[in-house]
């Protein structure tokens, strides 16, 4: 027999309520300043990604993005199952089979490819759409119309980034342009499905990342083997820069996304994404020795108020936990 699970309350920054999977563990009722210490903690994520560009550039091997995928994803993952000893049961085998492509799998070398084949200004300008992208799936996956100021702020920001990073002697490679959008909305649909699915009860966010991690691994890990084979040695750079970006960038960096999209709106978390490119901005000045122009100053505020105007941290009220048979 199917339960009747309660209506949830409506989320802040949309106008109808989200959907979650049946029995998914509930995420406690949080105050506004509980919910800024847990963006602060969720934006940390992105932050940490703003500097795959230059650790790309600077410390990894050239024209490996399929390699540099599966070296950062596959041991981070192996690592995490080994800590927590947790396995998917039930239909979270396809469900984290479908988010560690999306996190991983599919996005890693789409996001590697665009590294390479574009200056990290414009690949940064390019994933600035996740909030309106989110925004547009969420409508379609939670039932959730997002709001004028969320659509607002996702025009601020996409602007504000575009400010920011963007110069005018900039080349623009069509491939990497495709490979930055397609990633781009892998990321987006992966919140959402993120924000539908929950997490299942009794297991970590670490197990959940490792799963996913390890699914993306184990699927790059050929296609690179056999597209793009080892380099015939590795640097000392080369190895500090797979490892930052393996602990660092990513079994760290995702186990605090995942756990700022479980208790933040998802229209929410998706503004602290645009934090990518300010930080993407900040390493520019200080490992490639570039500046600020007036422009850039004026995009930097925009992109602050567009994460600012995208948050909502009213304190929620209580849910109510679903009975299952």
């Amino acid at each position: 027999m199917p339960t009747t699970t309660p209506a949830a309350p409506s989320i802040p920054g949309t106008r109808r309520p989200a959907s979650q999977a049946p029995g998914a563990p509930r995420p406690p009722r949080a105050s506004a300043r509980a919910a800024i210490g847990i963006a602060a903690l969720a934006a940390i994520g992105p932050a940490t990604w703003g500097t795959t560009y230059v650790t790309t550039t600077e410390l990894l091997p050239a024209d490996r993005p399929l390699l540099a995928a599966a070296l950062r994803a596959l041991p981070a993952g192996l690592i995490l199952l080994a800590l927590t000893r947790r396995l998917p049961r039930g239909d979270w085998w396809w469900k984290a089979t479908v988010l560690g492509m999306l996190n991983f799998g599919a996005f890693f070398p789409l996001l590697f490819f665009g590294a390479y084949h574009l200056p990290g200004g414009v690949a940064s300008t390019v994933s600035a759409v996740t909030p309106l992208l989110v925004a547009g799936f969420g409508a379609g996956v939670l039932k959730i119309r997002p709001t004028r100021r969320t659509l607002t702020a996702g025009l601020v920001g996409v602007a504000g980034v575009a400010l920011l990073v963007l110069r005018g002697n900039a080349e623009v490679d069509p491939a990497g342009i495709a490979a930055m959008l397609a990633a781009t909305v892998l990321m987006a649909l992966a919140v959402v499905l993120s924000k539908r699915w929950g997490r299942p009860e009794g297991v970590s966010l670490l197990a959940l990342t490792g799963w996913q991690l390890t699914v993306g691994g184990l699927a790059l890990a050929p296609v690179a083997l056999l597209g793009e084979g080892l380099p015939d040695h590795l640097t000392g750079a080369n190895i500090a820069g797979y490892t930052y970006l393996g602990v660092i960038g990513t079994a760290v960096a995702y186990a605090l996304w995942f756990h700022g999209i479980e208790r933040l709106p998802a229209s929410s978390v998706s503004f602290l994404g645009l934090t990518n490119p300010v930080v993407a901005t900040l390493a520019g000045l200080l490992f490639l020795g570039q500046t600020l122009t007036a422009w850039q100053i004026g995009g930097l505020a925009l992109v602050i108020g567009s994460v600012a105007l995208g948050q909502n941290l009213r304190r929620s009220p209580r849910r109510r936990t679903p009975r299952t048979p």
